[in-house]
């Protein structure tokens, strides 16, 4: 039930952040995306398919440096949020799902480092 609360959630932001922002990437989106990896980030184990298609997903879209930065910063701050997630989990994340992200998953990341 939980799980089901936090995915309407998730949704429902997407939907406010991506209507207050057309261009670049929302934190809506970012999200969005990664809602499906919650139970690999906590727990392990092999990310799903939906979980590794919304990690793509923002790799693809994130096509500038401030799109980079900005899903860096959503994902840190959402991941402040959820707790119970595994640092090791979450930099192995885009290796599971082989996707590059050209910078470490991690809460320590310094996303205005980016480029």
């Amino acid at each position: 039930m939980a799980g089901m609360k936090l995915a309407v959630l998730v949704v429902a932001i997407m939907v406010v952040a991506g209507a207050m922002c057309a261009e670049g990437i929302t934190c809506g989106q970012v999200t969005g995306a990664f809602a499906p990896c919650i139970s690999y980030l906590k727990s392990g184990g092999s990310p799903t398919p939906q979980c590794c298609s919304g990690v793509g997903s923002i790799a693809s879209a994130a096509k500038t440096t401030a799109d980079r930065q900005q899903a860096c910063n959503c994902l840190k701050s959402a991941a402040k949020s959820i707790p119970g997630i595994n640092p090791a989990n979450t930099e192995s994340l885009p290796g599971k799902c082989k996707v590059n992200i050209p910078y470490k998953l991690s809460l320590s990341t310094n996303c205005n480092s980016i480029k």
